[in-house]
């Protein structure tokens, strides 16, 4: 996908403005739940944050997709959860607390855990590790500048809450809704300007899309049944293993990978898709069982 060097910058100030809006939302509160019940979170971030790159990677593997779907694949997995899956979870009557601590924790590792999975996986899978090569990522150049792109705003962000409340509350939600139209604005522009690519990708892209949520989905629900965790810790765990912060993704591809098509549209194309299956989820589970039962016996 053509991205001019004016485009690549104006998407680097769009995603510091994305991370330092998810920290504006971060509250030490979310973060005491983690120590509080440490088994359900810890479970899901190790199921996020570790076991899915490496299950991504023996994926690619096995079928092989095209190297620049298997690098968005990775980038996919290799980020943090999405604050829609605590909007999804809400709506399937599972542990919201618990999404929304899963939520802040991975975002605050994200700084550094998803620049390593992406250049660890990514370096292990031949194909891929021969595509890093071919547009020129620098192993050092990519980890610098991802943690300058991600660690400082989110550091801005957490020093905002921390000393400038007030303000935090006011920028919150307007910075959010900014951020993420000009995120969907620059999409669409990429999209109409590349769509004879896109066209053509499309349909070699979504079948390793849905596989790939599917897979996340079940690796999540997996691990909580493993644990014995309640279905109200379960429905939050699930859904945010299998929800990820797909435009952070797809920013990182158009600013650091020169616009990969493939691996562009796996992150646009997950964007959209793990919609659609969190909210089936979410309604299958809410239907089924309206009211379930918390680990504490509540319902």
């Amino acid at each position: 996908m053509n991205i001019s060097p004016g485009g690549q910058m104006a998407l680097g100030i769009v995603l510091a403005l994305i991370m330092y809006g998810v920290a504006l939302d971060l509250r030490v509160a979310d973060f005491v739940d983690v120590f509080r019940r440490p088994a359900a979170p810890l479970a899901g971030l190790a199921a996020q944050l570790l076991l899915l790159p490496a299950v991504t990677f023996a994926i690619t593997m096995l079928l092989k997709p095209q190297p620049s779907i298997a690098l968005g694949m990775m980038v996919v997995a290799a980020c943090p959860g999405g604050n829609i899956s605590n909007l999804i979870t809400h709506m399937a009557r599972g542990n919201t607390a618990l999404s929304v601590s899963m939520t802040g924790v991975s975002s605050l590792l994200a700084v550094i855990t998803t620049p390593l999975n992406i250049l660890f996986w990514a370096g292990l899978n031949p194909h891929t590790a021969a595509l890093l090569r071919q547009v020129s990522v620098d192993p050092a150049s990519f980890l610098g500048s991802t943690l300058l792109l991600l660690g400082v705003p989110m550091v801005a962000g957490l020093l905002t809450v921390r000393y400038l409340p007030a303000l935090a509350e006011r920028l919150r939600r307007p910075l959010q809704i900014l951020s993420f139209v000009f995120l969907i604005g620059f999409i669409l522009a990429a999209t109409v300007t590349n769509w004879r690519y896109i066209s053509v990708f499309s349909t070699a892209v979504l079948p390793f899309v849905v596989l790939h949520n599917a897979i996340a989905v079940a690796l999540g629900w997996g691990v909580a049944r493993v644990l014995r965790l309640s279905d109200y810790d379960t429905r939050a765990l699930t859904i945010e293993v299998s929800m990820h912060n797909s435009g952070l993704g797809l920013a990182l591809i158009l600013t650091q990978f020169d616009g990969l098509g493939g691996a562009a549209l796996v992150a646009a194309g997950w964007g959209v898709w793990h919609l659609v299956s969190g909210w089936a989820l979410a309604a299958w589970w809410k239907r089924r069982d309206p009211h379930p039962v918390r680990a504490d016996g509540a319902a």
